[in-house]
């Protein structure tokens, strides 16, 4: 008898053991699965590849910290097509750039922050990453007495913490639905074509202030309008999903 409760005792010492650690293995998968839900979602909640896609609005963006000779011509077409866009503009270029930045507030266009130095912010610490955004904010402002409130990572390098520092600056992280890769094919065509094939509603269409872009933007704006899009501001082309 004092055997068969030595036994008995053992064997539910063991099931207890087991269930101690099932229950703790649930935990751990449990909470791991849940974190990493997280910060997927944090990302794919607050990284904007698109605006609205019910509506008819596109938003061209164009990327500045370099093409200074080229904004002209852009902001003459873009005014001639009575056509409006979000410049995101780094902060070393505002630098000397002050009256092309003062214009393309007067001719109605949307400025945005494209950091201060052109630095992958997915390899910045949390305080450099802060800096590089609130330090171009700054000069935006002195500058226009404007203060933007999208956020465009350079190289579109971005992690879940340049996300959340963006946010605590007040600043929505955009990222672009289609990319024309002027700044590296140097071919008129190619961009043209990069843009406006597949266009749909609530586009976000990258570009840069390149000779080749200069030349397209024309051909890009007339062929969008003509398929019934509006030319609008990143801003206005996301109010629809906030309404």
């Amino acid at each position: 008898m004092k055997k068969l409760n030595v036994f008995v005792f053992r064997k539910y010492i063991v099931n207890l053991c087991i269930a101690g650690l099932l229950v703790i293995i649930g935990l751990a998968v449990y909470f791991g699965v849940n974190f990493s839900r997280t910060e997927q979602e944090v990302s794919a909640q607050n990284a904007i590849y698109q605006g609205d896609t019910s509506s008819n609005k596109i938003s061209l963006m164009v990327n500045v910290c370099w093409g200074s000779e080229y904004l002209a011509d852009m902001l003459q077409t873009l005014e001639e097509k009575n056509a409006k866009v979000t410049f995101f503009v780094g902060g070393t270029w505002v630098a000397g750039n002050e009256d092309i930045l003062i214009e393309m507030v007067e001719k109605g266009h949307e400025l945005g922050n494209h950091a201060y130095s052109h630095k992958d912010h997915d390899e910045l610490t949390r305080e450099s990453s802060k800096k590089e955004i609130s330090t171009t904010h700054n000069l935006i402002k002195s500058v226009t007495g404007v203060e933007p409130t999208l956020f465009a990572p350079p190289s579109g390098a971005y992690n879940n913490t340049t996300v959340e520092v963006a946010s605590e600056l007040g600043y929505k992280t955009i990222m672009w639905t289609r990319d024309t890769i002027d700044w590296r094919d140097q071919d008129v065509n190619l961009i043209y074509n990069r843009a406006v094939e597949g266009a749909k509603g609530g586009d976000l269409i990258l570009m840069h202030p390149t000779a080749c872009t200069k030349d397209a933007l024309g051909k890009i704006i007339d062929t969008l309008q003509s398929q019934g899009f509006e030319l609008v501001t990143v801003s206005e082309n996301l109010a629809g999903l906030e309404n």
